[in-house]
């Protein structure tokens, strides 16, 4: 390459990292206004009684920059940057208080920053119990626990909260596509013990049976207590995210050993009221029918004779009476559509008890 056609590559380099500099400040310029006007928005909601985080408006915030975006970032660049932004400027009006099931990089924790972002202050607690305590007792100003998992189905803990605590409501729910990773710091073959929670072993055990017969397996209390356990054991092996491995030093052995490569986990975000309508929302509900033939499927005809689509039904053994059960059920709408109010009345007149859970926006899968 001639000396004048380095110069010519060295000018333009330049010039345009010159531009790179100026559009920075004229980013910087906007993303200061934004936090401005958004810190009006927060003075307004303070006045009137209204909720710092609103996941209807961030949703529809989200909606608005991606149907607009042409590329060339793609989406799950331009959510990570708007998601940081707007907790950003939620963190201008008061920094708020999350409960999650820890510890740190725990895939509870790590849906909480995928709803929450970084500027907010996390805290772990040990048990999905205990999230609810927080929020019931107005300690945290949202709660994060698991609802189901589309290997493994419901997570009972967080249905016998809800039972338990039926004041509590959902308003936002979180899709984390779940990639489990074996990490350790010995080889394969040195590999005597794995360690996980019970529910990412039992999403990995085709895998794990295949690739490490020989070595026996171990619950403990979360996928990232798995990965501290292991640090130092020349012979153990944790099932866990890419980014407890990270924070504890240990090697990715083998990356997405999930058996099913679309395992994804739904999050409830557990607050003291539910959301605003966006039009593309769900409601929550659970409700008992009597112990009688056809109970069930006389439940079932108003939810068609109103075309509500279920989009998620479980049944939950009460404690009271043996043999009888809370069922739990998602649906396409809002709890104030008037098609949803109707129905809503038509199951009080044939249910023992109704309960709406809350109406919250739909979420799109995010990667974990």
């Amino acid at each position: 390459m001639s000396r004048k056609s380095d110069q010519e590559h060295a000018a333009n380099l330049k010039a345009l990292r010159q531009q790179i500099d100026k559009l920075d400040l004229d980013i910087l310029e906007k993303l200061s206004k934004r936090a401005t006007v958004a810190g009006q928005i927060g003075k307004v909601k303070t006045e009137s009684g209204g909720e710092i985080f609103s996941a209807s408006r961030e949703e529809e915030v989200l909606a608005n920059i991606l149907n607009t975006n042409r590329g060339p970032l793609g989406e799950v660049t331009l959510r990570a940057i708007f998601r940081e932004l707007i907790s950003g400027c939620r963190a201008l009006q008061r920094v708020q208080r999350i409960a999650f099931l820890g510890p740190e990089y725990s895939y509870s924790h790590l849906a909480a920053i995928e709803r929450f972002g970084e500027a907010v202050e996390y805290v772990r607690v040990g048990s999905i119990q205990a999230v609810f305590e927080e929020v019931s007792r107005k300690h945290v100003d949202y709660g994060l626990v698991p609802l189901e998992n589309s290997t493994d189905g419901r997570i009972a803990d967080t249905l016998d909260c809800f039972v338990r605590m039926p004041a509590i409501r959902i308003c936002s729910e979180i899709r984390l596509r779940v990639h489990h990773n074996l990490l350790s710091n010995a080889e394969q073959m040195e590999i005597r013990r794995v360690y996980s929670k019970a529910q990412a072993l039992s999403q990995c055990r085709h895998w794990l049976g295949k690739n490490l017969p020989h070595a026996t397996l171990h619950e403990v209390a979360s996928t990232a207590d798995a990965a501290k356990l292991v640090m130092g054991d020349g012979s153990a092996a944790a099932v866990a995210s890419r980014q407890a491995g990270v924070r504890y030093g240990l090697r990715v052995l083998f990356p997405n050993i999930e058996d099913h490569p679309e395992n994804e986990t739904r999050f409830a975000v557990v607050a003291n009221h539910d959301s605003a309508k966006t039009g593309n929302d769900k409601t929550a509900m659970m409700f008992q029918v009597a112990h009688s033939p056809g109970a069930l499927a006389d439940v079932l005809g108003v939810f068609k004779l109103n075309k509500i689509n279920l989009t998620w039904i479980e049944s939950f053994p009460t404690q009271e009476v043996k043999g009888h059960y809370v069922f739990f059920v998602d649906f396409d709408g809002h709890a104030e559509e008037p098609k949803i109010k109707k129905a809503i009345k038509s199951l009080e007149d044939i249910c023992e008890s109704v309960q709406i859970l809350g109406s919250f926006p739909t979420h799109k899968t995010a990667e974990g």
